[in-house]
């Protein structure tokens, strides 16, 4: 992103105002807060500020509990904001219920924040090395009060479109905003509207695919949380873009408070007029329906999610024709994701021009990612497209805790790819992912350190493919299933000398003839760890050794003795005492009793067991 774009971030991007004599504290109630205990501690604020006499108006002051979505550093929940009237909002970090007594007393009455359970420098740093334009109100705004969203400047885009713009002016527009698709291949969608247009029916649908499968991934998940009038918002203008008589929103039942407050924003939609018959008055209608999916990850696939939708089983279909033309009820179709969604009343409101000044020369906009894996500082977070990956991972994660290496970081799930340390410097984007292996997916950013076998880990992505294969092409069915086999025998010490070409035959195979893209780009974690960590496999097939020390069966522990300190963790905690040593000895494996249950590994804290 160049330097002029970096100056727009303004409105969009700034946190909660509160006016003098007006108090609010939220607590973040997405599923990290939740998960925390977010609600027992929305519930003792709400009992203190009621007990304190502050939730009464009192001249002018008065005082109220909010809920937010994901704040983004879910590490750090449960997190509560505090804005007293007059100064600025305060963050307190890991917020219990043990707490809440003292920050109503300070900081509410005395005005006086509790500074040790204020965030630290990494709260920040995480923060302000983002450019949160779509998750602008995740962590603002109540999630389940539309005039929150609305103050916010919210269906002002709705309101443009429907007013003042005709339905080509609005494909014209998502066009010249080089929006592309946030849910895998980045296909453009404003193309993709534009081609749906030329087919006439009685019906035409629009979907909202939030069928959020990758493991690691929860993009889709908090956004629908925390801001889902945004999501209804830009599938509303979609579907006026095209015409469509109905609307879907495909979410995974795994999600059920996403279900759940998608499902009350439709309610609040239709009660504001935003959603129905006669839409503000424009002649225009459009009715949304949630549709709860089973959980299978073909399901994400758009013409398996299609068939799921019409209570078919969820297997893709052979294309064309595509869903543009013959989609679901074999009527016009538009599958958008939720972040594509989310996007758009942003171009509305913001313009075309502006958008398009964000990210490189081919991807536009900014990317969520879901952070996770071997990182300080998970969380989900938003970044112009073209931000490097060591940016990502330095800046914003923190680096890797404990003080290990990073050693690589797998982009857009199972069926993404992983790149090593050399490859940090690279930026993110779709042209660039698929030069150097991977691809953008629906955003998992999914780090591992030094002790990762890499060899494990494609094991491990490649079991997910085979038991998430839907089993209706057999190349997917049955190539899935033999690369894991192969997979399995290597970490089991059993790899033969021809495994890694037949491996590498394989995944060409696969790739070529499975017959949908979940298919086609499930090889992408063999090939690309192939590609950049073949030595690890070399290792556990010709050697028997896994260099990482991760596959059980090919475990030989042996004490350095230049490492050890003698603090007998490791004779302390091996449940067959098969280690000796004393405080003056360095301690001693007997292989003939190890069990090889990898506890001494674990306990050591002076990397001196090998």
């Amino acid at each position: 992103m160049d330097a002029e774009s970096v100056q727009l971030k303004d409105d969009n991007c700034t946190g909660r105002i509160v006016e003098n004599d007006y108090s609010v504290v939220a607590v973040c109630l997405g599923t990290g807060g939740i998960a925390a205990g977010g609600e027992n501690v929305f519930k003792k604020f709400e009992e203190e500020i009621k007990r304190q006499g502050l939730d009464a108006v009192v001249g002018k002051r008065v005082c109220k509990t909010a809920k937010t979505g994901c704040r983004g550093l879910c590490s750090k929940d449960v997190l509560v904001d505090v804005s007293v009237g007059g100064l600025a909002t305060e963050i307190y970090e890991r917020v219990t219920v043990e707490m809440v007594p003292q920050i109503v007393e300070e900081h509410l009455i005395k005005k006086t924040p509790v500074t040790k359970w204020l965030v630290k420098d990494d709260y920040h740093k995480f923060h302000d090395n983002q450019y949160r334009l779509v998750l602008g109100n995740c962590g603002i705004i109540d999630p389940d009060h539309i005039e929150d969203y609305i103050e916010r400047g919210g269906y002002k885009a709705l309101k443009k479109v429907l007013e003042t713009m005709t339905r080509e002016e609005v494909i014209e527009e998502i066009k010249r905003s080089g929006l592309r698709g946030r849910g895998g291949g980045g296909f453009p969608t404003g193309q993709k509207w534009a081609s749906c247009t030329k087919y006439s029916a009685d019906e035409t649908f629009i979907i909202c695919n939030a069928d959020e499968g990758d493991p690691g991934a929860f993009m889709d998940r908090s956004l629908m949380e925390g801001d889902p009038h945004a999501v209804l918002e830009g599938m509303i203008i979609g579907g006026y873009a095209i015409n469509a008589t109905s609307g879907y929103i495909y979410v995974r039942a795994e999600y059920p408070m996403a279900v759940k407050r998608m499902n009350y924003a439709i309610i609040q939609a239709k009660e504001h007029g935003f959603l129905g018959k006669n839409i503000l008055g424009s002649g225009y209608g459009l009715d949304i329906i949630v549709k709860e999916g089973a959980g299978a990850f073909v399901c994400g696939e758009s013409t398996a999610l299609q068939y799921s939708i019409e209570g078919k089983r969820g297997m893709p279909r052979t294309r064309p024709p595509q869903s543009v033309e013959a989609g679901l009820w074999d009527k016009p179709t538009v599958l958008n994701n939720v972040e594509t969604l989310a996007n758009v009343p942003i171009i509305i409101n913001r313009g075309a021009d502006w958008y398009s000044k964000i990210g490189t020369e081919k991807s536009k906009g900014t990317k969520i990612f879901s952070l996770t894996g071997k990182i300080k500082n998970p969380g989900l977070i938003e970044v112009p497209m073209g931000t490097t990956i060591r940016q990502i991972v330095f800046d914003m994660g923190g680096g890797i805790p404990k003080k290990r290496r990073f050693k690589a970081v797998q982009i857009g799930g199972p069926s993404g790819g992983c790149l090593p340390e050399s490859l940090l410097d690279s930026p993110i984007d779709y042209e660039s992912l698929l030069g150097v292996g991977a691809m953008m997916g629906s955003g998992s950013f999914v780090v591992v350190d030094d002790g990762t076998c890499m060899v494990e880990l494609a094991r491990f992505f490649m079991d997910f493919c085979a038991r998430e294969s839907c089993g209706k092409c057999p190349p997917c069915r049955i190539g899935t299933t033999l690369m894991l086999d192969i997979l399995t025998r290597i970490t089991q010490g059993k790899g033969e000398e021809g495994d890694i070409p037949l491996l590498e035959e394989m995944c060409g195979e696969v790739k070529t003839m499975s017959l949908c893209g979940l298919g086609q780009s499930a090889p992408n974690p063999i090939k690309s760890t192939l590609r950049y960590f073949r030595d690890e496999y070399i290792a556990h097939i010709r050697d028997k050794i896994c260099p990482t020390a991760t596959c059980i069966a090919l475990h030989k522990y042996e004490v350095a003795s230049e490492k050890c300190t003698k603090c007998q963790a490791c004779i302390r905690n091996c449940p067959v005492k098969a280690i000796s040593g004393s405080k003056t000895e360095s301690a001693f494996i007997d292989k003939t009793k190890c069990i090889k249950c990898n506890l001494c590994y674990e306990k050591c804290n002076f990397m001196a067991i090998k």
